[in-house]
């Protein structure tokens, strides 16, 4: 079995809030450009920024919308409403304007959506923006791109760089994953080797639990488990880490690459130093690069791109 770490060049796709993009057509006429806190990590993907509103035809500015009886999907299922400051009802317009922007993401073939919580239409945990209330979330656009499988992630995570990496790393995991080829109990446990540590930090109980299960399940061809293996995999590769989690992880997979390879990297500290998350990244990172580097599997990150032309 290839123990190197997965490696692509083909860049990923991702959807976005045009208003996070830096667009200004928020109700309010602003936009913030969440990704220009990537650097030149930013080029190594496919934006495809959509909005809504805008695409209902309400304009900038315009008066805000709210949900009126319900979530986003109430709206869809028609025992809800979108309704303006001044009381219109702009529910068909929004449907538009959410189907408008569905099948520009099918045809972008985005897998991913940098989504702005809080929106009534973009918005998956939260719908209002105002004392911290969550509205009734999922928003009208929010919940389709539940529906649909989407990897979600929340446009203020792109402006922290522990965020930002954790999202990353698990993106990566997550596109490789869909698109392999899993046909046979072989195809399982290689890629179950892969991903197997990561998963482990993310649910530890799960994930212990699929190594019994793949130890004692037959050598022999199981659709209906490889199915089932795939889904519960990429569901679990949608749930952030934690802060604590990934500076155990990473300390747990350099300690086992200096004894595998009787090598140390300067960047690295020890678990005693104290760090704060831009420092925690960028060792992250220095160990990513590492391990390319030295075809070494870093568990954490088990999946990496690189761009061909910067090598």
């Amino acid at each position: 079995m290839d123990k190197a770490p997965v490696v692509i060049t083909e860049k990923i796709r991702i959807g976005i809030s045009s208003c996070c993009l830096g667009s200004p057509i928020r109700y309010n006429g602003k936009g913030i450009d969440v990704t220009q806190n990537l650097g030149r990590e930013k080029n190594d993907f496919i934006w495809c920024p959509v909005c809504p509103e805008c695409m209902s035809g309400l304009g900038v500015p315009r008066n805000p919308v709210h949900l009126s009886g319900g979530s986003g999907e109430a709206v869809w299922n028609g025992s809800a409403r979108v309704k303006n400051r001044g009381g219109e009802d702009v529910t068909e317009m929004m449907k538009l304007g959410c189907i408008s922007c569905i099948e520009a993401l099918d045809r972008c073939e985005t897998v991913a959506f940098v989504y702005m919580d809080g929106s009534p239409s973009c918005g998956v945990y939260r719908t209002t923006l105002k004392n911290r209330r969550s509205g009734n979330p999922p928003g009208l656009f929010g919940s389709i791109l539940l529906k649909n499988g989407y990897f979600l992630i929340p446009s203020t995570d792109l402006q922290s760089p522990l965020k930002w990496w954790d999202w990353r790393r698990r993106l990566l995991a997550f596109h490789w994953f869909r698109t392999i080829t899993l046909v046979n109990m072989k195809d399982i446990y290689e890629s179950w080797y892969r991903l197997k540590f990561l998963c482990q930090e993310l649910d530890n109980t799960w994930a212990r639990q699929m190594g019994k299960t793949l130890a004692s399940i037959s050598l022999k061809e199981n659709p209906e488990f490889i199915y089932e293996f795939r889904q519960e995999i990429l569901e679990l590769l949608r749930k952030p880490s934690t802060t604590k989690k990934i500076t155990n992880s990473l300390w747990k997979h350099y300690s086992h690459y200096r004894k595998s390879r009787g090598k140390l990297v300067q960047e690295i500290n020890s678990p005693e130093f104290r760090r704060n998350v831009t420092t925690i990244a960028q060792e992250l990172i220095r160990m990513e690069r590492t391990a390319v580097e030295d075809a070494y599997l870093f568990g954490a990150s088990p999946v990496m791109y690189r761009n061909p032309k910067r090598g």
